[in-house]
């Protein structure tokens, strides 16, 4: 693929006058900074048409390829075009669009739009192969997190403010069910499997654990300062929530119906890591969890297998974001208090580089094939497209106000 001109576009875009938040955001303690690194601009002046076709994958004509980001001071999602590296469109959705999810199944975009109390959020529907808003289902309030089956046929969408979760049929465009979870629930994921749903309840420090199949309450488990995020291994068989109002990890070892004999949901241990784990970014290949402590400036490693925690790395200025490489041996964290995504080395166990983005990096997303990564500055209002066979920047181009969530879609048209 040739280098396009349409990139020095969007480097002087990059560089010209910042955007400014129309509002603040509950829980985001941050500054605006009123313009983008003096050395980033002097980066990007710098002949994008040098750039080798090597450097990136050649395509085929039905190949569409895209980044969205959600802006949401600006009520939009940004679409980024991966084959390009341009910006595409800037779409309208809800009210302060959170948190989207891309399809497995079909070519859609889902966006979980949080509202404005008193008011419910909604879901958005993107058509990705016209990039454009298809349909909105109403939520209730205060929607902040998203996830779906392994069939795209289903999303299960946290409303924080209703302690609930919203079962959404997607083709339908319609909840089929709330299921009550505990206080202020802001994640939720579900086992590869399809027969868990593991909730963490931020208010309610504790764990929830639904049976998707049957839309009820399974077990709750308590002493999860801050319950915030989720994963779980790819047999189905573990969730580690982290605890982000204390220091530590709770891992629950889901049911085993099948089992003989059969296994409850149980609590397995609480592990210590870092002040402040806000984030937990697993390997690929599902071998270890890495923590980012956001208070101790730090990352933790856990050995899924054994519930331990190995050594813990200082790593940057507020780490609340990670993203482990497709070959499982980087770790790649956004901090979000800098200018900065450290770039850790998970088979040396050390930090390797770091590189140079945008203002307040906060989330994180590879291209299809791994060339690229995606990074949503939220401060300055962008998103930094670094090389990551160079690990260097490539280029940035513009956002709109407070980008916080990131997603790629790959496909190929009919």
């Amino acid at each position: 693929m040739a280098c396009h001109p349409e990139r020095s576009e969007a480097k002087s875009q990059a560089c010209s006058e910042p955007r400014r938040h129309k509002g603040s955001k509950p829980n985001r303690d941050l500054q605006f900074d009123s313009a983008l690194p003096a050395f980033l601009c002097a980066v990007l002046a710098f002949p994008l048409t040098a750039c080798r076709t090597s450097d990136f994958p050649q395509y085929p004509p039905s190949y569409r390829e895209y980044i969205y980001v959600t802006n949401s001071g600006s009520d939009t999602v940004t679409v980024l075009d991966v084959v390009n590296v341009r910006v595409d469109r800037e779409l309208p959705v809800g009210r302060d669009p959170v948190a989207l999810a891309a399809g497995p199944a079909r070519n859609e975009i889902y966006v979980v739009n949080s509202g404005a109390a008193p008011a419910n959020g909604s879901l958005s529907i993107i058509d990705a192969e016209h990039n454009a808003v298809v349909a909105t289902v109403p939520l209730h309030r205060q929607p902040l997190s998203i996830d779906l089956n392994a069939a795209g046929t289903r999303a299960y969408v946290v409303n924080s403010g209703s302690n609930s979760v919203s079962v959404i049929d997607l083709g339908a465009r319609h909840e089929t069910a709330q299921i009550p979870a505990g206080d202020q629930p802001v994640a939720a994921r579900l086992a590869p499997d399809g027969k868990s749903l593991v909730v963490a309840n931020l208010h309610g420090n504790s764990v929830t654990i639904i049976d998707p199949l049957g839309a009820t309450v399974r077990a709750t488990f308590t002493g999860c300062p801050g319950a915030s995020e989720v994963v779980i291994l790819p047999d189905s068989s573990k969730a580690f929530v982290s605890c982000s109002a204390g220091h530590q990890v709770m891992v629950v070892a889901l049911a085993q119906p099948d089992a003989r004999p059969a296994q409850p949901d149980r609590l397995e241990t609480l592990m210590d890591v870092g002040r402040g784990p806000v984030d937990l970014a697993m390997k690929p290949d599902g071998g270890e969890i890495f923590v980012s402590n956001s208070l101790s400036d730090s990352v933790s490693e856990i050995y899924n297998s054994t519930d331990e925690v190995g050594d813990t790395y200082m790593i940057g200025n507020n780490p609340i974001r990670g993203l482990v490489s497709r070959d499982n041996s980087l770790l790649y964290v956004a901090n979000l208090q800098s200018q900065e995504v450290t770039v850790y080395s998970i088979d040396e166990g050390k930090r390797v580089g770091s590189i140079q983005v945008g203002d307040g990096p906060a989330a994180l997303a590879f291209s299809a094939g791994g060339h690229l990564l995606f990074v949503a500055d939220r401060r300055s209002g962008d998103v930094a497209v670094v090389r990551t066979s160079t690990q260097s920047l490539f280029t940035l181009l513009p956002a709109g106000n407070d980008p916080d969530a990131i997603v790629d879609k790959a496909f190929d048209v009919q």
